[in-house]
């Protein structure tokens, strides 16, 4: 059976989990382990995706971050093949070093974003490469470290996380450790890593023992949450599929995308394609951006390619596209 097509929801929360081939190391030493971080920080900011939880095990790694209007694909593929150039390199080796695909579970915020920043963080503790809480509160490859303010990532959003355990960042972190320390109890939870509701029950025939739950319950490796969510993000992501391949099938591409912004602000094709400073050139690129990204699917790197900008200006741009998009309300179709 084919693999399904990985769901990135704009501005959702999603645990991603990056696996060595063959479950082989990914990391060997703490050189290695610092060129991931400064590699993964500087694409988080580029992209401006936020991250709450992280923790680097030596053959895998676990990811909590919000999407921004770039998708999580090109970031998480920039991150791996940067990555892997670096280490091959360094070892004298050929080859792939991930897994071909990696897992990323769109997740509900609310109950489980505060539930997967502990499982994550606590992964280190599951996994010995610490012998205590106290060791984690100090270990320099999990997020926690960073919450509890012994390590400064200046890409990790550390408030986002403490705002849940009060308002005064002493109290709060005590808070959020307390609340890490009774997860150790809770063991590993199988539950929390895709089909959570339906996991937690005991699979779909836990579910189909409940008389009173019969016919209430939809279910998606790919999702995390209740029954309700994980319905409305399906719906979506269909839509937005079905939006994108309609207009693929109309003939829509990059280039008929920058004609149409052409027409909209009075400017030439070239003018839109050319870099330049002028507000009514930076408004129009902005606007090919997001659009080339988000409705019609093309890559980051692409569209850098065309406007001979930078993948991070793309980034940068498409934010903007956005914001302009709504405020002046333009339609991608004429109609």
């Amino acid at each position: 059976m084919p693999r399904k097509a990985r769901i990135d929801y704009p501005g959702g929360v999603h645990h991603l989990i990056v696996r060595g081939i063959e479950r082989k190391r990914i990391f060997q030493d703490d050189q290695d382990r610092d060129a991931f971080l400064d590699r993964l920080g500087l694409l988080l900011q580029e992209s401006k995706t936020s991250c709450y939880a992280w923790a680097l095990l030596p053959n895998h790694v676990h990811l909590l971050v919000r999407s921004g209007l770039i998708p999580l694909a090109g970031l998480m593929r920039r991150l791996l093949t940067g990555y892997a150039v670096t280490y091959n390199r360094r070892y004298h080796r050929h080859g792939v070093l991930f897994q071909n695909r990696y897992k990323s579970i769109l997740c509900q915020e609310d109950p489980y974003l505060l539930e997967l920043v502990r499982y994550i963080h606590l992964n280190t503790l599951r996994g010995k490469l610490v012998e205590s809480l106290d060791a984690l509160d100090h270990y320099s490859y999990s997020g926690h470290s960073v919450i509890m303010g012994f390590w400064k990532r200046e890409w990790q959003d550390v408030d986002t996380v403490l705002g849940y355990f009060g308002r005064r960042e002493k109290a709060a972190r005590r808070n959020y450790r307390r609340y890490v320390e009774q997860g150790i109890l809770r063991g590993r939870r199988p539950d929390l890593v895709g089909g959570g509701l339906i996991r937690s029950l005991g699979g779909w025939e836990g579910v189909k023992g409940l008389e009173k739950w019969r016919g209430r319950f939809k279910g998606d490796e790919r999702i995390l949450g209740e029954s309700e969510f994980v319905g409305e993000v399906l719906k979506a992501s269909e839509e937005a599929m079905e939006r994108r391949y309609g207009l693929k099938a109309e003939g829509l591409d990059l280039e008929r995308i920058i004609g149409r912004v052409a027409e909209i602000f009075g400017m030439r094709t070239e003018e839109v394609k050319t870099e330049g400073k002028s507000r009514k050139g930076v408004a129009a690129r902005s606007v090919v951006s997001y659009w080339a990204v988000r409705e019609l699917g093309v890559s980051g790197t692409e569209v850098a390619r065309r406007l001979g900008v930078t993948q991070p200006a793309v980034s940068q741009a498409a934010r903007r596209g956005a914001r302009i998009i709504e405020e002046r309300h333009l339609k991608l179709k004429e109609g």
